[in-house]
């Protein structure tokens, strides 16, 4: 016995395909719906590293303490662009990517549904009783009135009506598919926004000391990320003081010893020659001038530092920002530098408690309340390297070219000192006095012109989401045919209907259509069947 075998048929490999032929498979595969929803899982998974990584164009001095804890990982960091995540080669590489997927699969897709929108509902299948749901029922009315009332029902109903002969055909819920279509739309409108904010837009922080101002032009910020098509004239002139800021710190509770109903008081002018107003700025509630939103995102303390030097010139002077360590009782750190000190340039850095208290021996901060403030630094003489041109950052003390300054004893030398009180420095270096302590905040001013259309687009997600869940598509045909009896003649009316969404109550529907079609009274006719 010979036993004979089917050749299978070769399935082609991209690699065994044409330059055109792999061009078509791969855009085939890109468009397809599940590379897009393959994309929007890694933009999704791609944007956990900027929430857990600090972000330089959220916050520049998180980034910049982060690198300081962190100097081996730094420079893997910077190579992979973890520090400005969305701004990243290979997040702007998935982000086109999901935008020409979504083109490419939306635009066939549409094209379909616009040739199915126009087409005409399907006539009616030869035996209506084959289908799941159906009924019929016999008549003494003439076929035409059947029909003619078919029409006018099923129009009531908003189902789309074609007769045929001796038939009549209807159909509803053409939006489902619309649903599902603007549902893919609105997320390219989304991604729109996104890109009209990052090409447009821009996002600065400034910390800005009570009793101080801000105007906004370059020169004033921390750090500015700025839009790939901004520019300096697209920037509003306004311009605002802090009056004051004011915390409420619970005393009491659970609870006690934290902070509460930060507001930062503002007078602020929208352009120079505008009338002063006053906005009290609160977390979650921006000042809004023009498109411009200024948010309060942060507090701290600058102890306003005297530094003389060793002729007992004044080198430096003023209030000096020290960031927070500890969110809780906020202590913080600091760098003073006097680089026009004389002989030696002189530098301090060290800690600020804000209520200072000293537990087994050891200096901490019992509250975040400046109510018992003292500094505690180390001072250093010597050489600042700001001479050379290079920048440095204000919250660290190049150490290189100086030297710590000790005391008689040799040991390190340590400036303690509480609020008004001044120390000298060893080898008549100068001095330092702390004067006060002062409150600052840090702002974030962006501007974000594609908000609108963001918002749109997630408004249009939600009306997609909800004619996809619950329009339901079907179909109902009416077919009627006169039958001659022994008694005379009647007309026998079939009535079926198909859900193409596979749920709802089609049944229901159908008797309701049939109760309709008999003269809304179910006693008009007799009725023969129902499924």
């Amino acid at each position: 016995m010979s036993t004979s075998t089917i050749p299978e048929t070769p399935t082609a490999t991209p690699r065994d395909m044409s330059a055109k032929e792999l061009l078509r498979w791969s855009w085939r595969q890109l468009t397809s719906m599940r590379t897009a929803l393959v994309l929007l899982f890694l933009l999704a998974l791609a944007a956990i590293p900027g929430s857990v990584v600090p972000q330089a164009d959220v916050d520049a001095f998180a980034v910049s303490r982060w690198q300081e804890r962190h100097p081996r990982l730094t420079p893997v960091y910077e190579k992979l662009q973890l520090f400005s995540v969305f701004d990243s080669a290979w997040f702007s590489a998935i982000y086109l990517l999901l935008v020409v997927s979504l083109v490419g699969c939306i635009l066939p897709r549409t094209r379909v549904y616009w040739k199915g929108f126009r087409a005409r509902p399907p006539v009616a299948p030869r035996n209506l009783t084959r289908l799941p749901d159906h009924a019929t029922y016999t008549t003494k009315e003439p076929v035409e009135d059947v029909l003619d009332r078919a029409q006018e029902v099923l129009g009531r109903r908003r189902f789309r009506v074609v007769a045929d002969d001796g038939s009549v055909s209807s159909e509803r819920g053409y939006l489902r598919e619309a649903g599902n279509l603007l549902f893919h739309i609105s997320v390219l409108v989304v991604l729109a926004g996104f890109a009209i904010g990052s090409l447009w837009g821009y996002k600065g922080g400034v910390i800005v000391v009570e009793g101080n101002g801000f105007s906004n032009n370059l020169t004033q910020y921390d750090d500015f990320v700025p839009g790939s098509l901004t520019s300096a004239e697209d920037m509003e002139p306004f311009s605002f003081d802090v009056d004051s800021f004011d915390i409420e710190w619970l005393m009491d509770g659970p609870r006690k010893g934290m902070a509460q109903k930060f507001v930062a008081n503002l007078t602020y002018r929208e352009t120079p020659d505008a009338e002063e107003k006053t906005y009290p700025l609160r977390v979650n509630h921006p000042l809004s001038i023009g498109g411009t939103d200024v948010f309060l995102i942060g507090h701290g303390y600058a102890p306003r530092i005297t530094v003389r030097d060793g002729n007992g010139d004044v080198a430096y002077t003023g209030p000096v920002i020290f960031l927070p360590e500890d969110q809780a009782t906020f202590t913080s750190f600091g760098v003073v530098k006097a680089p026009d000190a004389r002989p030696q340039q002189i530098g301090l850095e060290g800690l600020l408690y804000p209520t200072y208290l000293t537990v087994d021996g050891n200096p901490t901060s019992v509250f975040g309340d400046d109510r018992n403030p003292r500094i505690s630094m180390l001072a250093y003489v010597g050489d600042l390297g700001m001479d050379g041109g290079d920048p440095q950052s204000v919250y660290v003390l190049d150490k290189d070219d100086m030297d710590l300054v000790t005391g008689p004893d040799g040991k390190m030398f340590r400036v303690d000192l509480f609020e008004g009180e001044t120390v000298d420095l060893p080898n008549g270096a100068g001095s330092v006095t702390l004067e006060g302590v002062d409150p600052w905040v840090r702002v974030q001013i962006s501007r974000t012109p594609g908000q609108g259309v963001a918002l749109a687009g997630v408004v249009l997600a939600l009306l997609g989401l909800l004619g996809s869940l619950f329009i339901r598509p079907r179909r109902v045909w009416v077919r009627a045919r006169r039958e001659d009896l022994a008694d005379g003649g009647v007309t026998l009316v079939e009535v079926a209907g198909l859900d193409r969404s596979g749920g709802g109550d089609v049944a229901a529907e159908l008797a309701e259509i049939v109760t309709a079609l008999q003269g809304g009274r179910p006693g008009d006719g007799t009725e023969e069947e129902k499924s």
